[in-house]
């Protein structure tokens, strides 16, 4: 699957659900509680962050997508704190306050990046009528592309099922991060996200990858769910969609603070992607590229965008490039599987020039991967004469595939392409000159199993071999 960042910007979210706000204590821990077996910690920072669906807001805030977020909170100096931090990032909040009820806050005690005690100060919300936070999802509903209810069991969604039936009617996806022993709340949802803890509550435990699944099919036709995307930490995540075959994607998390958050990272960014236009599967696959960036850090965080830009690029690294013929054909197999578009182009590429970035560039758009095949030292001689080529196949592959348009690069040793077409099966050869169709090699391959011919224009006045002769030329004259 090729991963893109997708326009985050267009993107627009509401958040429904719980908010609290997340306290950290932290300090040195040097001795042990003469009064109890307990460590003793000196207090020297304390850091208030935004909490529940508060940090699910600021998630989607941090990847440059606008987000509004409604809740229930206390009339109190907690909640005002709360609004003043979610704004100031430009979140927008419509909170329903209740009098006489504090809002929801969690006190962590952190000594030395390990979390040592958490203490809730808590209410649930009981008294709060549904009728208050439909009234305010309504008013906000026409302008919004995607909801997210992140339930935390305090109170918020008691009317979740008018929340799904009021989104579904205007078309718009609804998201649901999940919490209690029943899932028939959030019958209807365009997607759930729960934990493996969470999942083998519902349906028991499962024993295999099979039984996974089979129990994920069970529950989503029941409750009549879109799809469904397991989080199974260290065992990385599942997507599950009726229809469809699941997806599994490996944890990236290469060191493990802590998971607080993490849940409300994979949805905000699951949310965020697919209303700014992805598919299911790569927003799934950019969530969990941002899970693994969030449990990185200590406590509840936020995935920036450059941060998830700069994984993706480090994920891409990963699947493209100088590759051998058993190398291409397993990538290729897997980008065909996830439905992307293979180009093919191919040529000795001795001395890269303009000419040869701006044909690479043209090549690239007619489809979504660009295979660059170029000639072995030997074919470039045979071609070419003695002398050619003045680059080595090694630092040539180097080069190209060092080219933001050039997803694989690959040499051979024939006089001709015609081998790695048959095994390829590109869907679009391409080739740059002055050619007719039927003149590109490997055309009538490509025509057999119905795929496409399209020949390029290089740069004008740029050449290889002119650049060759124009260098020989000045050493003549040098030596002469």
């Amino acid at each position: 699957m090729k991963l893109t960042i997708p326009r985050f910007d267009l993107a627009k979210v509401l958040v429904i659900g719980d908010i609290m706000l997340d306290r950290y204590w932290h300090g040195v821990t040097s001795r042990i509680s003469p009064e109890a077996p307990v460590p003793v910690v000196r207090v020297g920072q304390i850091e208030d962050r935004p909490g529940g669906a508060g940090n699910v807001a600021l998630n989607i805030a941090s990847l440059g997508a606008p987000a509004w977020v409604i809740g229930a909170v206390g009339d109190d100096e907690v909640a005002d704190s709360l609004q003043t931090r979610l704004e100031a990032v430009g979140i927008c909040c419509d909170f329903a306050r209740l009098p006489g009820v504090p809002t929801i806050t969690k006190l962590r005690v952190i000594s030395q990046n390990q979390q040592l005690i958490r203490l809730d100060h808590e209410d649930l919300f009981e008294g709060l009528s549904p009728d208050v936070i439909e009234e305010k999802t309504a008013k906000l509903m026409g302008n919004i592309s995607a909801v997210v209810l992140s339930d935390y069991d305090k109170g918020t969604l008691q009317g979740c099922q008018r929340l799904i039936r009021l989104a579904r009617t205007h078309n718009v996806p609804v998201l649901v991060d999940p919490k209690g022993t029943c899932f028939e709340r959030y019958r209807g949802a365009s997607a759930i996200t729960p934990n493996l803890k969470e999942f083998e509550t519902i349906v028991g435990p499962c024993r295999s990858e099979n039984e996974l699944v089979e129990k994920g099919q069970a529950l989503m036709a029941e409750l009549e769910l879109g799809a469904m995307l397991v989080t199974r930490g260290e065992h990385g995540m599942t997507l599950l969609r009726a229809g469809e075959p699941e997806v599994h994607f490996p944890a990236r998390a290469r060191e493990v603070f802590d998971v607080t958050g993490a849940g409300d990272t994979v949805i905000s960014v699951l949310a965020a992607a697919l209303a700014a236009g992805s598919t299911l599967p790569q927003a799934a696959a950019l969530a969990n590229i941002a899970a693994g960036i969030v449990v990185a850090k200590l406590g509840t965080a936020s995935v920036s965008m450059p941060e998830l830009r700069r994984e993706v690029n480090r994920e891409l690294g990963a699947e493209r490039g100088a590759v051998s013929k058993e190398q291409l054909l397993l990538a290729i197999t897997d980008a065909k599987a996830h439905g992307e578009k293979i180009v093919f182009t191919n040529g000795c590429f001795d001395i890269l020039h303009a000419g040869h970035v701006g044909y690479l560039e043209d090549a690239r758009k007619q489809g979504d991967r660009l295979v660059l095949a170029i000639n072995g030292d030997a074919s470039v001689t045979r071609l070419k004469g003695e002398g050619r080529p003045i680059n080595p196949v090694d630092r040539r592959m180097a080069v190209l595939a060092g080219l933001e348009a050039v997803d694989w690069v690959v040499s051979f040793e024939e006089d001709t392409p015609e081998d790695l077409i048959r095994a390829i099966k590109p869907d679009v050869l391409v080739k740059g000159g002055d050619y007719t169709l039927d003149q590109v090699v490997g055309a009538h391959i490509v025509h057999e199993y119905g795929g496409e011919v399209k020949v390029l224009a290089f740069l004008d006045n740029c050449s290889t071999t002119a650049i060759v002769e124009k260098i020989r030329d000045t050493d003549e004259v040098q030596t002469a």
